[in-house]
């Protein structure tokens, strides 16, 4: 046992005995009124599933700080395969809820994603933190970001072959973005696959595909090994954008608010002790980095999530709009605006056949009630509006007034 998970559970203990009362939840949730007069959570033990990347980490801390016993559960992180897997345990209730990716949960909402079911969103777990990269075979014929391989696929023409890791999820959408952005359209002139995460390295080691769209630390696990470049950060199409969230299903919510509320609190308060220092940051490295969670090497996580990039081609530099698990407290705020751009993008892509109810299915999905409970009982600053503004790498500003009109606005879609 390494000394830094050592620590963790002797103060895992200590925190069990000093911070929980005699209801088994904190003195903040306590002083809070709930459904049925109680604020206890209704479900003691809950299984949260997770997929082997770096914005894991709020979930897995929280239950090894031993964060969530403050909050009257215990966290049970189950590491996942893939995020087909995850979709279809959230769904028959093996999982009680998962790291997700956000467009994950609005793509099984709607049916889009395989089986139907209603789903919601407790809480955003993290801002930033994705890359694109592209083989080193790419960038050595020149094409090293998005204007100089549409050059490259205009004079070399073959099949060129791109993967993101769900069909409805955010690295989808980020990668189909930046391709559309330079003129490429990923529906036509690419073929695109998917694969799971932690097998993206390995399949273009063995050339299986030209580039791909993943969270860390696999971006940078190309670089460390030598077979792909940086072309573009997630963060670069769109400064502070929503990745993760906290996903469960509708049904779960109803029936287990406190719980749901409680699980929110704890992990939001382990999103605000990573981002609380780099002694904090170096620690969630080194844990995450060990073969039950993500099974890489420490280097592998600590650099990019200190926001210290290298491309792969010798330039380095220092990103401060780098992956961020709580900042100031809005990150982990689930935007309503938010979740209605990745139904904009289902839109786009062909995904949905018609516009949806953007807003109604937005505020179906995000719970923000419960959301500002947790923040209350975290002392988590809440943003003025669920609405907020973003500007995108082409200039293109959304800001959620008029969902269909953009959806309709962009020259390349299917």
């Amino acid at each position: 046992m390494t000394d830094l998970l050592k620590t963790s559970l002797s103060r895992r203990t200590v925190l069990q005995a000093a911070t929980v009362g005699v209801a088994g939840v904190s003195p903040a949730l306590r002083s809070m009124v709930y459904a049925a007069g109680s604020d206890a959570p209704e479900k003691k033990e809950v299984k949260i599933g997770f997929i082997p990347l770096t914005d894991c980490a709020s979930v897995v801390m929280a239950s090894v700080l031993g964060i969530d016993q403050k909050y009257g559960v215990k966290i049970i992180p189950t590491k996942e395969a893939s995020w087909a897997g995850v979709r279809d345990k959230l769904v028959n209730g093996e999982l009680d809820f998962a790291h997700s990716l956000y467009g994950l949960i609005y793509g099984v909402h709607l049916g889009l994603a395989g089986p139907k079911k209603d789903m919601a969103i407790l809480m955003t777990l993290n801002h930033n933190g994705q890359a694109i990269t592209l083989s080193k075979k790419l960038a050595d014929k020149g094409a090293v970001d998005g204007a100089s391989l549409a050059k490259l696929m205009a004079s070399d023409k073959r099949e060129y072959t791109f993967a993101q890791t769900f069909p409805t999820g955010t690295h989808a959408m980020w990668l189909y973005y930046w391709m559309a952005a330079n003129g490429i359209n990923p529906m036509k002139d690419a073929k695109v696959i998917t694969v799971p995460p932690p097998q993206m390295v390995a399949n273009m080691r063995v050339g299986n595909m030209d580039g791909y769209c993943v969270g860390e630390p696999w971006g940078h696990r190309a670089i460390i090994d030598g077979i792909g470049v940086t072309a573009m950060t997630t963060q670069d199409i769109w400064k502070d954008h929503p990745e993760k969230v906290l996903g469960t299903t509708a049904e779960f919510v109803q029936k287990n608010p406190n719980t749901a509320r409680a699980v929110t609190a704890a992990i939001i308060e382990a999103g605000k002790w990573i981002d609380a220092g780099l002694q904090n940051k170096n620690k969630m490295a080194e844990t995450i980095a060990d073969k039950s969670y993500v099974n890489t090497s420490v280097d592998a996580i600590n650099q990019r999530i200190l926001g210290r990039y290298q491309d792969g081609m010798g330039k380095t530099w220092d990103d401060p709009n780098h992956m961020k698990f709580y900042g100031d407290g809005a990150v982990t705020f689930p935007y309503v605006s938010d979740g209605m751009w990745f139904l904009t993008q289902h839109k786009r892509w062909g995904l949905l056949k018609d516009h949806p109810d953007y807003l109604a299915v937005a505020k179906q999905i995000n719970q923000i009630d419960i959301y500002k409970q947790a923040a209350t009982a975290t002392k988590t600053p809440l943003p003025k509006s669920d609405m907020r503004t973003s500007k995108f790498m082409d200039g293109v500003v959304w800001d959620g007034k008029d969902p269909k009109k953009y959806a309709e606005s962009f020259k390349i879609k299917a």
